[in-house]
């Protein structure tokens, strides 16, 4: 181990983990000036500091770290799983209470798909959360419309390419067929964007509706559509790393 090493962690980790602005907000800043450490401008993001150093933003110092905290959403169709939207299209923080106006969305479900959407205070919890090497299956419940075959739904559990992007294995299993259309269940483990629409497209089927019902440990359960509910400390204490 080199006892040169710079100790600490980078100044724009640092203020993000602060819950004031996400790294690259923090990045620019720091571009832009605004960034002070003990009184001196900072130029570089990647200067470690102590996380108890002096920063300041705009001559502000930086508010004392919250707890981690983590939010089970129910989201609905049609809403962005964004902060803001350019085109003025309805985002999840428009419903959601002011306390999470700040809050880091654990991925992201495209507008027309709905269910289980994790939220925390923590933008680093978000990105380990969000990383294939934590390990947690991402599951949902999928309609798609076409008679299914076993032997289709098979070829998931190899992997592979898909117009140039590769895919981990994913489990698929029929729940049930009504008609043109059918039920399944989908386990995948890496949630690459819109992977369960692209999978099934692959496969011939179109979804017209996409559930998600569960990420890691964490269950969709019976928290109705448009709610949001916070994760205790005990269970997050069991759940998730030391932050």
């Amino acid at each position: 181990m080199n006892s040169d090493a710079p100790k600490g962690e980078r100044i724009a980790k640092v203020i993000a983990r602060a819950g004031v602005s996400s790294r690259r907000e923090a990045e620019r800043w720091i571009a832009d000036g605004r960034v002070t450490l003990d009184g001196k401008p900072v130029d570089s993001p990647a200067l470690n500091v102590a996380t108890d150093a002096n920063i300041r933003i705009d001559g502000n110092p930086l508010p004392a770290r919250d707890a981690a905290r983590v939010w089970r959403y129910h989201k609905p169709q049609g809403r962005l799983t964004t902060h803001r939207d350019p085109e003025g299209r309805p985002t999840i923080f428009d419903a959601l209470p002011a306390e999470l106006a700040h809050a880091k969305p654990v991925g992201r479900l495209d507008m027309n798909s709905e269910g289980l959407l994790l939220l925390t205070n923590d933008g680093t919890l978000a990105r380990w959360l969000e990383l294939p090497s934590t390990g947690w299956l991402r599951q949902y419940r999928v309609r798609v419309h076409g008679r299914i075959e076993a032997a289709a739904l098979a070829r998931l559990e190899r992997g592979g390419k898909i117009d140039g992007t590769q895919f981990r294995p994913a489990h698929a299993a029929l729940e049930r067929q009504v008609g043109a259309n059918a039920w399944l269940t989908i386990t995948i483990r890496e949630g690459k964007n819109r992977e369960v629409r692209r999978l099934m497209a692959h496969l011939g089927y179109t979804v017209n509706r996409l559930i998600r019902t569960g990420y890691g440990p964490f269950q969709l359960g019976k928290l109705p559509r448009g709610h949001v509910q916070e994760v205790t400390p005990k269970i997050l204490a069991e759940q998730l790393p030391r932050t």
